[in-house]
């Protein structure tokens, strides 16, 4: 099974976001799915390595402060996006919500 460290193993390769690699590449390097990928970069972030990414890089190390930022405000808006989404959701009758199973698309 792929670990965060056969991660890391790729992304010494990708310090600074001019080396970004996106997950497609990275999951074809370790022949795992996309979806894991983001597990492992998200496992990799919570035990403190600086990860970086964007979809306009891709996944890098973190080489300067700068880089780091422009993650954290990334990650944080994307946050904030999701809270916005939930709690509008969340302020609809379930009836409502329900009926837009049935509807067509």
């Amino acid at each position: 099974m792929v670990t965060k460290h056969d991660l890391m193993a790729v992304m010494v390769f990708h310090c600074g976001n001019r080396y970004g690699i996106s997950a497609k590449q990275i999951a074809k390097q370790l022949d795992i799915p996309e979806r894991r990928v983001r597990h492992l970069v998200t496992k990799c972030r919570e035990d403190g390595i600086a990860i970086c990414g964007h979809p306009s890089t891709g996944y890098f190390v973190a080489q300067t402060a700068a880089e780091m930022q422009e993650t954290l405000d990334f990650l944080k808006d994307r946050a904030l996006h999701s809270l916005k989404l939930a709690s509008t959701l969340s302020k609809l009758p379930m009836a409502d919500l329900i009926g837009q199973l049935h509807l067509r698309t």
